[in-house]
């Protein structure tokens, strides 16, 4: 009997199998809605090359349903396969991106000079105010009691800063400022970015959507918060407040503050200061205001640069302050420090300040009543602009400024008076904006005084050897 029709109640389960269907005879216009359920496929039997091209669209895919490990390790998602805006913060792990994954410079990201406090030209201790111990960073203070002692420390090894690399800190030891914390009292850390540097940083100053991210450590002596600001003076100045927040007392404490740009800010594209970082141990309330708003721009004014600052560091007789790892770098997130090495970070503190002993050749002049000669000094970096220029004499205590030296004799000379600062040359297309040697002249009141036992001689050259020569372009 022939069988015309066969109905589904007619036939067994499992009597057609896989093998029994020839390939492409399924249509998938044929399968009703739902019909192919998870648990009726196979794993593994749905690979890439059985998928159309466009065939699986984000819509298709339920929440949830990709995970990580249904993801190949060498699997990679190409940028043009993400919609806009599709990876937020939110769905990045903590640590997921490192800096090898960020688009920065691999060098030259830090516009601070000397961040790490290797380089401290001057000396290592002083208790007079302005440029005197760590290159580049400046203490300026006004109306204490008792002076402060700045330093170039070493870092405690065992202690984070140390284990990332960091040996020196600048210190800060308050003095005993009796009077207690009087209105006009300040003291200020200080480091001043010449203006080029800022307008060829890459950052764009002016939107708000641009920034630069600035990070430090800190240790206090003394628990408290602190008190800081950024200036920019060229054009109309600009300032932007900002707090460590509470630093726990002898903790050292890694600070980060991200700067968006701001259309009022105007940086100069010159060797001028352009953007200065201050943290303040105190300021009295003559130069603050608590209605200031901090992490914002606004306009600069002398009575409101930043909110009220706590006292208890400045009325704790020799309280400390330390700092190191200043960086100030082009974009929003702080990349770990960018240590360089020492000759690399000299070399760029040179540039606004040289100290050295140095030996050159002088000639002998007769003009009139005295005797003139000149030496040259060969900076060792183009410096920033015309230096001032000073002799210290002898490290050793001798006291002796220069040596005038012959075949037969030295002539040892310890007046400054007879020293100064003849001219400058510049390196060629710059203008005034880097120098390239100095020339130091020397004079003496009357024709021979100075000169060598045998004799100057007109026109005669001399070796001159000079001790403790100090140039310095200090912004």
């Amino acid at each position: 009997m022939a069988l015309t029709q066969v109905s589904t109640g007619g036939v067994k389960d499992d009597a057609i199998t896989k093998a029994k269907i020839p390939a492409n005879q399924i249509e998938a216009s044929e399968l009703a809605d739902g019909a192919v359920s998870n648990a009726k496929i196979a794993s593994g039997a749905v690979g890439t090359n059985k998928l159309a091209s466009g065939a699986v669209g984000s819509g298709e895919i339920a929440a949830g349903s990709i995970l990580n490990s249904n993801i190949s390790s060498s699997a990679a998602i190409a940028g043009s396969k993400l919609a806009d805006n599709t990876i937020t913060t939110a769905k990045v792990a903590d640590d997921a991106i490192t800096q090898a994954k960020i688009n920065v410079p691999l060098t030259n990201r830090n516009l601070i000079i000397n961040g790490a406090m290797q380089v401290a030209q001057r000396g290592t201790s002083s208790t007079e105010t302005g440029y005197r111990t760590v290159d580049r960073f400046r203490l300026a203070y006004g109306n204490l009691d008792e002076n402060l002692t700045q330093e170039q420390v070493d870092v405690a090894s065992g202690t984070t800063p140390y284990t990332l690399g960091f040996r020196k800190a600048f210190k800060i030891t308050n003095g005993n400022q009796t009077g207690g914390a009087g209105t006009n009292d300040f003291i200020i850390f200080g480091y001043k970015i010449e203006a080029q540097d800022i307008a060829n940083s890459g950052w764009n100053y002016k939107s708000s959507s641009s920034y630069v991210t600035l990070s430090f450590w800190i240790k206090s002596s003394v628990a408290q918060d602190f008190k800081g600001h950024l200036y920019t003076p060229d054009g109309t100045q600009q300032i932007y407040a900002f707090a460590t927040g509470s630093l726990s007392a002898n903790t050292w404490t890694k600070v980060t503050k991200t700067i968006s740009g701001n259309s009022n800010i105007t940086i100069d594209n010159d060797n001028g200061e352009g953007f200065h970082v201050n943290i303040a141990p105190f300021f009295g309330t003559s130069f603050t205001a608590n209605e200031v708003t901090e992490n914002a721009w606004a306009a600069y004014n002398s009575g409101t640069r930043m909110k009220d600052n706590t006292s208890t560091w400045y009325t704790t007789n020799d309280a400390t302050l330390e700092i190191t790892g200043m960086q100030l770098e082009v974009g929003s997130v702080a990349t770990e420090f960018e240590h360089r090495p020492f000759v690399d970070e000299l070399l760029k503190c040179q540039r606004y300040f040289v100290k050295t002993d140095f030996t050159s050749h002088v000639t002998a002049y007769f003009g009139g009543s005295h005797l003139f000669r000149q030496i040259q000094f060969v900076c060792p970096t183009p410096m920033r602009t015309s230096p001032s220029f000073s002799v210290d004499g002898q490290e050793s205590g001798g006291g002796t400024k220069f040596t005038l030296k012959t075949w037969s004799s030295d002539q040892n000379n310890s007046t400054n008076s007879a020293v100064h600062l003849h001219h400058t040359d510049y390196v060629h297309g710059t203008g005034s904006g880097a120098v390239h040697s100095v020339g130091v002249g020397i004079d003496f009141l009357a024709s021979n005084s100075g000169s060598p036992p045998n004799g100057a001689g007109n026109h005669n050259v001399y070796a001159c050897r000079m001790y403790g020569a100090t140039f310095s372009a200090e912004l």
